[in-house]
């Protein structure tokens, strides 16, 4: 029987990095070390985290006058970090408050001394919707403006052609899409992603930043952990950075240039969710809370509007080798991610097992 990952994260890696991984946990013959035991300052890590750089350029189209950093800490540690460098002149954010995380962005701004307006929020409908930026947003009055690019906890996204247009900074968190599908940097004046949805295994978080952006700001408090400054002199090695997750991210990215780069995986993840939403749309049986343009590809949320049934159907799944796809727990339901690495056959076999349950159920 076929099993198949849909956790949220950290989640589905591609089948040959995980084989490259286990190779390269043995001690090699000329190294005599394994991967897990190199040094942060050996020449193997220094080729290994420089061609993750470089691929990344590569596969992201990054300009020049971005610095790409691997900090660890996570997403949750970007929220602290972005405003105690680049919110140093209104001391203020705005905030599109999509999701979850956008809701504890704001707050763990205000926790560092920043003051954050949430200026749209859905939060007051389930976040079944995309907040718009309204009409009389101006720009000149906060430091950035923060969006979460892919809701992964309520399934929506902002696509390239559905972004927020501000004359301001923009600010993103895209955690949870991020290679998933094209954006244009340059929209961006910083962009951060925890590693483990698309990128790697949990441990380091990439943060892209605009270096004449950051040399602007007058940070004064923070100490040298905190400032980005710190991983630009000393390329991300300002301490020990997580080497085996650097590794396996440079791994994943060199994944993603063998399938065909970006273009080629965002046209694999429409077809992958279109033919699950195109399942469940035809179905009385499931409802996607999402409707619309805003709909996630890499997190597909759906229910049948009875928690306990809900619950019954994921346990069901588990046992027929599909894994993790109960909702998250803020809202329930089921959760089907179905990043990069996810295959379409995966897709197939979680659509069989649902018109199952549906009938099983039904009667």
């Amino acid at each position: 029987m076929s099993s198949y990952n849909f956790s949220a994260g950290p989640g589905v890696l591609p089948s040959p990095v995980i084989k490259q991984i286990r190779e390269d946990l043995e001690k090699e013959e000329n190294s005599h070390y394994s991967i897990l035991e190199i040094s942060h300052r050996s020449a193997k890590f220094d080729e290994i985290i420089h061609h993750a750089e470089d691929r990344l350029r590569q596969l992201m189209d990054i300009p020049d006058d971005y610095a790409v950093l691997f900090i660890q800490g996570g997403g949750s540690l970007q929220f602290e970090m972005l405003p105690l460098n680049l919110a140093n002149q209104k001391n203020k954010i705005a905030v599109l408050d999509s999701g979850n995380f956008a809701n504890k962005a704001a707050k763990a701004a205000q926790a560092v001394g920043k003051e954050a307006t949430i200026v749209a929020s859905s939060k007051q409908d389930r976040y079944r919707y995309l907040p718009e930026l309204p009409a009389d947003f101006d720009a000149v009055d906060y430091d950035y403006l923060h969006i979460t690019t892919n809701n992964t906890i309520e399934g929506s996204t902002y696509h390239q052609d559905n972004l927020p247009k501000t004359t301001g900074h923009l600010v993103a968190d895209m955690s949870s899409n991020i290679l998933a599908e094209p954006y244009n940097v340059s929209d961006f004046s910083a962009i951060f992603a925890g590693a483990q949805k698309n990128l790697g295994p949990a441990g380091v978080t990439l943060a892209i930043v605009k270096k004449d952006w950051l040399a602007e700001q007058k940070i004064e408090g923070v100490g040298p952990m905190m400032r980005y400054q710190s991983y630009i002199d000393k390329d991300s090695m300002y301490n020990t950075p997580p080497v085996f997750s650097i590794y396996a991210l440079s791994l994943v990215l060199d994944w993603v240039f063998e399938q065909g780069g970006v273009k080629q995986l965002y046209l694999n993840n429409q077809k992958k969710a279109k033919r699950l939403y195109d399942y469940l749309d035809q179905s009385d049986f499931y409802q996607v809370p999402v409707s619309g343009e805003g709909r996630s590809l890499t997190n597909v949320v759906f229910t049948t509007g009875d928690s306990d049934l809900d619950k019954k159907i994921s346990l069901q799944a588990d046992q027929e080798g599909l894994h993790n796809l109960a909702g998250h727990r803020s809202v329930g339901g089921f959760r089907a991610s179905l990043y990069n690495a996810q295959p379409i056959a995966a897709v197939e076999a979680l659509i069989t097992f649902l018109e199952k349950a549906e009938k099983e159920h039904k009667s």
